[in-house]
């Protein structure tokens, strides 16, 4: 590593660990790298004059190797907890979140855990660099509900489960079939779980899917094997019909009715959950107010019912490209909640006095009543933005602009401008016509900018009012990028021609925007955009703020979205019992094991929405076999280039044997393939023009040839 990515894994390390002292072998072992130890005291020397790290233990308080030994021989196997992660080979990994290593643990010690699964794995005491442990109990299962076909015999029936990391099949017996016959696709409920003594599983039906085939059930699939229900208990149920969507006068004295200021929604337009809507009032000539309404699902949604359970369970709403597997039941998510035009509606509100300029002279958080005036589509609010003409054209001008003030100032502190292209679906009886990459315009951002705003101001009045007495709060954190990435990607960009600065997380961040801009003008750097993605940490849910890096953001927390999103929920909570004078702290431990959860459920709803996409770019591909499209290199392994082809940006495989004439090796870094014989190089992000030979929907894969 180099002296500065050296710094700051050891630094990382440090903080996971803060009241460790280690020597510099310790490190180069913990942290697997092939620096002297020389090079590692200097990094840490370095490091503890600037107080981040504590010094070195010399070598000789370290306990020798027989002290060592015998202590490993009378150690206790240490227990922590993870999320199971699957490998292809029926391995697996345990992530934990404290610890720094990832705990492998063979398939013969699962012991019936699976993929996504929370365990407690015990790590044996002579685990050496890879620590290594077995399966002691499962937590909390990932999913309990699974998809399968139904294979009906005389005595028994089995449900064969299309997920293929499901270890076994899924016994079922005779009287829980649900009227299910041979052959058909079914939803199956595990009643009980493989053990040490035993690897069957066994369940009911609760579901019939029908014949296999066919979008509906691909998409079925597809939440199901992620462990989300297509349907929700009937105790939910029941406690949803028993809610009143009438307004009494009661409910009005309790809030701040704001029913007479000019409020509006901006949704897609074929949204039907409508989490926010914004108003603005006139105070004077300098100042304006600017209100950030948010549905009141705490009013409905209480701790601990059976409606509260499920929606945890569930954690976020699944947008998949043909349907949506909501959070809430759609009497809330698409009615009650739903803050639909003309309808008086309960809000959670944030409200912000600003002068010209964009500052924040005064905020105010609270229960409040909304009447919306009227629901725009992003192209309608567009059109409005674009001609100054039309319904609340001067409110929707105003706020255009100081959105654009509050975006230019959090690129200024450092937030980083980039984005992945969003790929959209138009759909005529459920079929893909056209597949297109969402454009973003204005009326978007300016709903962004102030959700961003609303969030911020949120966390940040939660740990103004803490005054040294930390306040248990969900804050939604983005780490630094990981240098060891960052450092690759600079090297290929610089090939590109683009030069990153990675001295400093701000330069950093400048060197994306300008990235950014150059991307703009330049369509043969585009593919740069997704592997600069690739650097980033992944943003979570967690009580111990370290900030929002891409964002820019000291504090920030989600707030903006419980309709779709259980983080914002319990974010409403917490603030609501913290207003004014009111200070209510949760438990913290708790907080910590719900961020964890919701971080994980977020995870699948992301990978259902990514399978989805790439269910329906295959199904257009698919009508396109044998014709030829531009693409760009965007992966590459031994076996050969993957290409995203323009347009569609679906992805396909070009093996190397189907490369006439030559063989090809990767560089250690997988940013380009050269040629044995003909000295041909082929790199990440260059043009290349392709024929489809092949699309397998099942197995979401597009085979493809070079045509140049």
């Amino acid at each position: 590593m180099s002296v500065q990515a050296l710094q700051h894994a050891i630094a990382r390390m440090y903080s996971n660990n803060p009241t460790r002292m280690y020597s510099p072998r310790q490190i180069i072992e913990l942290l697997r790298v092939g620096n002297n130890i020389d090079s590692v005291k200097f990094a840490v020397e370095q490091l503890a004059q600037n107080g981040g790290v504590p010094p070195v233990m010399a070598e000789s308080e370290q306990p020798s190797f027989a002290d060592r030994r015998r202590s490993a021989t009378t150690t206790v196997r240490k227990t922590v907890s993870g999320v199971v992660d699957m490998t292809r080979t029926g391995d697996a990994y345990v992530v934990t979140a404290k610890d720094e290593n990832d705990v492998f643990v063979p398939a013969r010690s699962l012991y019936g855990a699976m993929k996504g699964d929370t365990v407690e794995v015990s790590i044996s005491p002579r685990s050496g660099r890879r620590p290594e442990g077995r399966i002691e109990r499962v937590l909390e299962r990932a999913a309990e509900y699974f998809i399968g076909t139904l294979y009906v015999q005389e005595h028994i029936a089995v449900v064969v489960p299309d997920r293929k990391d499901v270890p076994d099949d899924i016994y079922v017996g005779l009287d829980d079939l649900k009227e299910a016959e041979h052959g058909d696709f079914v939803v199956v409920k595990v009643l009980s779980w493989p053990s040490r003594s035993s690897k069957m599983l066994r369940g009911k039906v609760t579901t019939v899917l029908g014949k296999p085939g066919g979008h509906h059930i691909e998409m079925n699939g597809i939440l199901i094997n992620n462990g989300f229900n297509l349907t929700f208990p009937d105790d939910v149920l029941a406690e949803t019909a028993e809610f009143s969507s009438e307004v009494t006068p009661q409910d009005v004295a309790e809030r701040l009715d704001l029913r007479g200021i000019p409020t509006f929604t901006i949704d897609p337009a074929d949204a039907k959950d409508f989490d926010d809507a914004l108003s603005i009032r006139f105070i004077d000539e300098d100042n304006i107010e600017i209100g950030v309404h948010i549905a009141d699902v705490t009013h409905y949604v209480k701790p601990n019912t059976a409606l509260d359970k499920e929606a945890y369970l569930r954690s976020t709403s699944v947008y998949l490209v043909d349907r949506v597997c909501p959070m809430l039941p759609e009497r809330l998510s698409n009615e009650l909640c739903s803050l639909r035009p003309n309808e008086d509606k309960f809000t959670f509100s944030a409200m912000f006095v600003m002068n010209e300029d964009g500052q924040i002279l005064k905020r105010w958080f609270g229960k409040t009543i909304i009447h919306s005036q009227r629901r725009f589509s992003y192209e309608e609010a567009q059109d409005v933005l674009d001609t100054k003409q039309g319904d609340y054209a001067a409110q929707l001008t105003e706020m255009n602009r100081l959105a654009h003030i509050l975006r230019k100032q959090r690129y200024k502190d450092g937030a980083i401008s980039f984005e992945d292209e969003e790929v959209r679906f138009r759909l005529e009886e459920g079929e893909p016509v056209d597949v297109y990459v969402k454009s973003r315009k204005d009326a978007h951002m300016l709903i962004e900018d102030f959700m961003l705003l609303a969030n911020r101001e949120v966390a940040t009045y939660i740990q103004t009012k803490a005054k040294g007495q930390e306040i248990p709060y969900l804050y939604r954190i983005h780490d630094t990028p990981d240098i060891a990435k960052l450092e690759d990607f600079a090297r290929f960009a610089a090939e590109m021609g683009q030069k990153m600065d990675l001295q400093t997380p701000k330069k950093i961040a400048q060197s994306f925007n300008r990235l950014t801009k150059e991307v703009a003008t330049n369509p043969a750097l585009k593919l740069l955009m997704p592997l600069a993605i690739r650097t980033m940490a992944k943003a979570v849910y967690s009580t111990n703020n370290i900030g929002h890096y891409g964002l820019a953001f000291e504090y920030y927390s989600h707030f903006t979205s419980p309709i779709r999103r259980y983080a914002d929920v319990l974010a409403h909570r917490i603030l609501f019992e913290n207003l004014e004078k009111r200070t209510m702290r949760f438990d913290k431990d708790t907080l910590d094991a719900q961020c964890l959860h919701i971080s994980n459920q977020e995870k699948k709803a992301s990978m259902c929405e990514r399978e989805s996409t790439k269910y329906f770019q295959t199904i257009y591909m698919q009508k396109h076999v044998g014709d030829t499209f531009d693409g760009v290199v965007s992966g590459m392994i031994e076996r050969g280039l993957f290409v995203e082809m323009v347009g569609s940006r679906a992805e396909g495989f070009v093996p190397f044997d189907r490369i006439r004439h030559d063989s090809f090796s990767i560089d250690a870094a997988r940013m380009r393939a050269t040629g044995a014989r003909t000295g041909q190089i082929m790199r990440m992000g260059e043009p290349i023009r392709v024929k489809i030979i092949s699309v397998d929907t099942a197995q979401r894969k597009i085979e493809l040839t070079l045509v140049s």
